[in-house]
Order: structure tokens, then sequence, then C-alpha cells
């Protein structure tokens, strides 16, 4: 099948990385939040110039302008409203995004109306693109010694439990890997298990394969990125028994220097050795690339075929965060598309 027509399905993106830059433009003139340019198309050309940095630490920082315009509940829904009918538009079929309630709470939102923001966003957005559905991950985050903020990522978790089902689909660990231990974090993805949120985490990117060991102790069935697992072939084979998905972001791995290029990105050796992977944007905006592109770059710059293509679109859909039903007609509307 033409890689041009594959369905489309995205399971790591992050919403304050893809809002639409009109989007970001608007809420930007509205709120006299000051730009890095003059017009909407130098803005855009500037989010092209600085997608290329010099360490995942480096692409964080670059986060703090969407965060500025994410502080009240309108402007939350309205970038989600956006974002999920850009994605609409562009062929999506199912995607889970994921945000961090308590980046949100610079104006006094609360992590709750924070969450409540987003489902509002989203309720917009399949109302007016059908045949297009998406999920919302809570993001508990690192962001120093996990003393800093245990309570407020234990609250994401709790909220994560009380929507689930109302269109939070499970919860993620994100922010800068290596501050602190991943281990440290334990408590978090045992809350997760205790309370049957599904749960994903950031591991194995910026760091070498031991975040990716520590992520599998904690019972995750999908990895953020996971791709240094390629350094450790110990860690190949219970990945694979558990039937571990790790969401690949081959453009960002390139931008944050996490893999030194297209070429000698793993992915394609993983798939081969049987590790099931899926692809993603991680950031669509921030890294000024669509998952069209990311196929893109996986046939014409990473050895991947149309096939694998397939088969990694079948992945993305049987690793979604939906209830069985839900996800069997998914993969059902994959393969028929694959057909």
């Amino acid at each position: 099948m033409e890689q041009s027509k594959l369905p489309m399905i995205e399971l790591h993106l992050h919403l304050d990385g893809a809002i639409p830059p009109e989007t970001m433009w608007a809420l930007a003139q509205e709120k006299g939040v000051p730009m890095p340019a003059e017009t909407l198309e130098g803005f855009q050309h500037w989010l092209v110039e600085t997608s290329d940095c010099a360490d995942v630490n480096t692409y964080l920082a670059r986060f703090e302008l969407p965060l500025q315009l994410m502080q009240d509940a309108p402007s939350i829904a309205r970038v989600t409203k956006d974002l999920m009918t850009e994605l609409s538009r562009q062929g999506h079929i199912y995607d889970e995004i994921r945000f961090a309630p308590q980046l949100h709470r610079r104006e006094g939102l609360t992590q709750r109306q924070a969450i409540e923001a987003v489902l509002e966003g989203r309720r917009q957005a399949l109302a007016e693109n059908p045949g297009y559905d998406a999920g919302i991950l809570l993001c508990a985050m690192c962001i120093g010694p996990e003393t800093v903020n245990m309570a407020e990522n234990l609250e994401t978790v709790r909220l994560a439990k009380e929507f689930l089902g109302r269109g939070v689909v499970g919860a993620d660990l994100a922010g800068a890997e290596g501050i602190v231990p991943l281990q440290s974090f334990h408590p978090v993805f045992d809350l997760a298990r205790e309370l049957g949120v599904p749960a994903t985490c950031h591991a194995g990117d910026s760091q070498g394969p031991d975040t990716v060991r520590d992520a599998l102790s904690f019972g995750v069935r999908r990895i953020g990125h996971g791709h240094h697992i390629y350094d450790e072939p110990s860690l190949w084979e219970p990945a694979i028994a558990r039937g571990v998905t790790l969401e690949i972001c081959p453009t960002s791995n390139i931008q944050c220097h996490t893999q030194p290029s297209y070429r000698e990105h793993p992915a394609k050796k993983l798939l081969d050795a049987g590790l099931r992977l899926c692809i993603s944007t991680d950031n669509m905006t921030l890294a000024a690339v669509s998952l069209a592109d990311e196929y893109r770059h996986c046939v014409e710059d990473m050895g991947l075929t149309p096939e694998d293509l397939g088969k990694m679109l079948v992945f993305a859909a049987e690793a979604a965060f939906l209830p069985e039903e839900k996800k069997q007609k998914l993969v059902a509307r994959v393969k028929e598309a694959l057909s």
C-alpha cells in the first residue's frame, strides 16, 4: 500500500508541543505574550529553525512559550480542539494526546480543571470530526528530585483513574531523563497498577538502556521512545515476551541528538528482531514535522518498507489504551485499510 494512503495513528504526541502555529500566534496576540517573530510566517520559520536542539533539556526549554498560552480553561480547550481538528484533517483516525495537568496551574487552575478543559476541547473536536477519535494521557512529571512533586504526580494518577473512560485513557511519566534515577518514580507506577490505570513511561531516550530496564520493572506495556533498548539485547526477549510497544519518534530523536541520524536509527533492526514499534512525531509543531513526514523518513531514510509501516500501524492500534471492544474495532479498521 502507498504510504501516502496509510491511515494514521499517533500514540506519542504532547499537546503543548503540537498546538497549531496559527492557534499559538492568535493566542499570543490576544494575551500579549511576546513572540520570537513579528509575523505568523516569521514564527513558522522560527519553529523550523530552532527544532534542531543541542540535547533533550534544550528541547524541553522550548515548551515554555506554549505553556504560557495554556493557563486558563478556554485556551486549553481551544488548543485541544484545534489540534484534534488538524490531526483529523491530516488523515489521522485515532491519537493519544498527552499533557501534564500540574503544568497548567500558574493562574489558579487545579489539575482537575485543566483536565476538564482538555476534555471539553476534545468533546468539541470529536463532535465536528466524525470518524476521528482521540484519548488523553495524563503525564506525571520528572522536574527534579522525586520529592519535589510526588504529591502532584500521585494526584495526576488518581485523576487519571477518576476520568478513565470519560476521554482519559491512561497515564505517563514525562520530563527530563537523568535528573534522578527513574526507579525513584516507582510509587507513580505502583499506584497506577493498583488503580488499574494503563501507563506508559518515557525511557531509553536521552539515557541508555538502564532506564528501559527500569520501565520494564514498572510493568508498563508501552515505553515512550525506548530506542536505546537496542544497546542492551538482553532486554529484547522480555520486552517481546510481554508485548511491550516502543513509541518511536524518529525526528525528535535526531533533533535531540539521542540518535545520530535517520540512517543510523535502530528502528528497523528492532522491528526485524521481533519488537513491537509504532511511529509518532512526539511534538508535531515544535519538531516541525507531521506523521506523514515521519512515514516518509521511515521509508526513504531509515530502511523501513511500506509493509513495515503497515505492521507498525497494526501494532499502534493493538497498543492503544482503549477498552477491548473499541480497540478491536480500531484494529479491524486499520487492517481493512491495509488490505
